[in-house]
């Protein structure tokens, strides 16, 4: 497979991984639109980014097990059709899970990529 092939399925997941946490985290800006104290809305602040926190953890393990990018990726878009029931605007799914399914899949592809090109580097080795 090229050079340029295999960078860019290494850093595109990465890539868009981090533009993700980045975008979900400017939702957690709308605390300090609330008519209340600052400590207060920091509070909340920091609470809402608590997808973000999530987001980078499983970046943090996927850098080096892809298998972890895939699945907690996949589990992230799950997660959220989970706890909001259905009950959000088919918009907010469309923009929210698209770019985990997307991320998932690319890890996936890198994972596989190199299981493939070195054998020896199976899931319980790594």
């Amino acid at each position: 497979m090229k050079q340029i092939t295999r960078k860019f399925i290494f850093w595109a997941p990465r890539a868009l991984c981090i533009a993700f946490a980045l975008f979900v985290g400017l939702f957690a800006f709308d605390t300090f639109t609330e008519p209340m104290p600052f400590w207060q809305a920091l509070g909340g602040f920091l609470i809402h980014l608590l997808p973000v926190y999530i987001i980078v953890a499983l970046l943090v393990l996927a850098w080096r097990w892809e298998w972890i990018g895939t699945a907690g990726a996949i589990a992230l878009g799950v997660a959220y059709i989970v706890l909001t029931r259905g009950e959000e605007h088919w918009s907010a799914y469309v923009v929210l899970i698209t770019p985990l399914v997307i991320i998932g899949v690319l890890f996936f592809i890198g994972w596989r990529m190199r299981t493939t090109e070195h054998p020896h580097d199976k899931l319980e080795n790594n």
